[in-house]
């Protein structure tokens, strides 16, 4: 008798040992591009992001694969490994076509605020479409494993944890300075958020002035403090250090002027620090999960643009808030207990203006003249009025109620629109909801758009202006949303768990995370997935 003994060679990535962590720390940094963590290398201190890099997994390569990049669309993106065209989260804010209003991502009027009198807690998770990673993680642990997000904004801490999440907090400004929540999440804040916000935690950090961390001639990696490129705090004449906060918040909302400062990081990391302590995140046999978005590099790089030294500054203090946070976590846990991953939801365009006047092609489109414009266009071939609904985020809504009246042909109008945007200054492209849903399209810039496109949330036609191009009437500050790499482009850092020390620079995209943590934690990948695990992090 001959005994035939059969190999199965199995790739050495299915046999792989992962490592489950107890606890995942995600870190989004709002409006990082992947440039800074270059730029201002030989500034960081040794323990922040150096030591994420140097000691874990650098995915330098790691892009946002669709069209608008927004903080919205980007939260939503990480934790559901898809993109809008799946999880509906086409951008922060959107023409709803059903109710003919605006709608805000995580606005919910079913819901009331816990922590405050305001109605800035009215929000929940419910536009989301599918399912968050973390969500998947209550599942697979029958809500054993706690999941809690916090944030300065209330999408940012929203949409990272979805709909089954133990708890989402976020700030509340003005004249309240309270961390706050969602009565969908809590009927109640905890004790010791209670005892925190009795604290008034930014307060202090408003009763003196905002000074570089270091001597102002060493920030030379950016602009003269003094440029015509940076936007002004109410009340101030030049946007220049110091900042005299205690002046400022009376005509700047209060509470609400630390978003617009790096101590908005600094309280959110505190909050960081006693929900670690005071939740007792990792310390069973079930995995838990904090989401931590820092949201005050957005709001000042869109006020001063990516060349200022305040958007330096804040990312040195940042450095030294992640560091502290690591030196907790090291300080309480033990290394392979905890994944700590750290990327972005969006990047930022240089200010235009400042491209402009070093001869790069770059401009301003003025939407609101275009759509006046555009109206009185269509008048005069179709004699009828207000055949749009709406503009923006790039997407023009037609008023169909008013089509169908006139007996209009779609096709025939949607042309005609195509055809007069395509002549628009700064327009670079145009597409209609029928090319966007049955195209194939090569290039990465429109098949960003496609990706980014949601057939019943989107317009009838979009229109992607040139590189360099905004939609932005003040010609100082920038912001962000297009599909190009400046926008798209951001760091993804891993450590601790299982994580080898690795650069790798194959092309990722951003749902590629959420299927990552699905990996690790052997659990079922988020219901609209479209991601694939990195499997070169791991240790082998």
């Amino acid at each position: 008798m001959r005994i035939v003994l059969l190999f199965i060679l199995l790739p050495l990535t299915t046999i792989c040992q992962i490592t489950k962590p107890k606890l995942i720390v995600g870190i989004v940094v709002d409006q990082m591009r992947y440039d800074y963590l270059n730029r201002f290398w030989n500034k960081y201190s040794e323990n922040g992001f150096k030591k994420l890099v140097n000691e874990g997994a650098n995915c330098t390569n790691t892009h946002y694969n669709y069209m608008p990049t927004f903080t919205g669309p980007g939260h939503a993106s990480i934790f559901t490994g898809t993109t809008p065209i799946n999880h509906g989260i086409i951008a922060n804010n959107w023409y709803d076509k059903s109710n003919k209003i605006s709608t805000y991502c995580v606005e919910d009027t079913l819901f009331h605020t816990i922590g405050s009198t305001s109605s800035n807690g009215k929000m929940s998770p419910q536009q989301l479409l599918t399912s968050t990673i973390t969500d998947e993680l209550k599942l697979a642990t029958n809500n054993k494993g706690k999941v809690i997000g916090i944030s300065i904004k209330d999408r940012g801490a929203i949409l990272f944890v979805g709909y089954k999440a133990d708890a989402a907090y976020w700030f509340d400004g003005s004249n309240v300075g309270q961390w706050i929540t969602s009565s969908y999440y809590s009927h109640s804040l905890p004790n010791w958020l209670v005892e925190l916000n009795k604290t008034n935690p930014a307060e202090q950090y408003l009763t003196k002035p905002w000074n570089t961390l270091f001597p102002i001639n060493q920030y030379t990696e950016s602009l003269p403090d003094s440029n015509s490129y940076e936007g002004l705090f109410i009340g101030e004449e030049a946007p220049v250090f110091p900042h005299d906060l205690p002046s400022l918040r009376i005509n700047n909302h209060n509470y609400s002027l630390i978003k617009t400062t790096p101590f908005g990081n600094t309280i959110l990391k505190d909050l960081a620090l006693a929900v670690l302590r005071e939740e007792s995140l990792g310390k069973d046999e079930h995995t838990d999960f904090l989401s931590v978005s820092f949201s005050s590099t957005d709001y000042i790089g869109h006020q001063y643009g990516p060349k200022s030294i305040e958007v330096e500054d804040t990312y040195l203090r940042l450095d030294l808030e992640i560091a502290e946070l690591l030196n907790y976590i090291e300080g309480n846990y033990q290394k392979e207990e905890v994944l700590i991953f750290l990327t972005a939801d969006h990047g930022a365009v240089d200010v235009p203006q400042y491209l402009i006047d070093n001869n790069i092609p770059s401009g301003y489109f003025d939407a609101k003249k275009m759509s006046l414009e555009l109206n009185t266009h269509l008048i005069k071939q179709f004699q009828t009025d207000s055949l749009i609904a709406n503009v923006s985020n790039s997407q023009i809504f037609l008023n169909h109620v008013l089509i169908e009246k006139n007996k209009l042909d779609v096709k025939v109008l949607g042309t005609a629109i195509s055809n007069f945007l395509i002549q628009q200054k700064g327009v670079k492209k145009v597409f209609t909801a029928a090319e966007l849903t049955i195209t194939s399209f090569s290039d990465t810039a429109s098949s960003n758009i496609q990706r980014g496109f949601h057939h019943k949330r989107s317009g009838d036609i979009a229109y992607l202006l040139h590189p360099g191009w905004i939609e932005r009437a003040k010609h100082t500050g920038t912001t962000h949303g297009s599909p190009y790499n400046y926008d798209t482009h951001v760091p993804l850092l891993w450590f601790g768990a299982g994580i080898k020390s690795n650069t790798i620079n194959d092309f990722v995209v951003i749902p590629d995370i959420a299927s990552t943590i699905a990996k690790i934690l052997d659990i079922q990948q988020p219901k609209s997935f479209t991601g694939k695990p990195i499997l070169n992090i791991f240790q082998h």
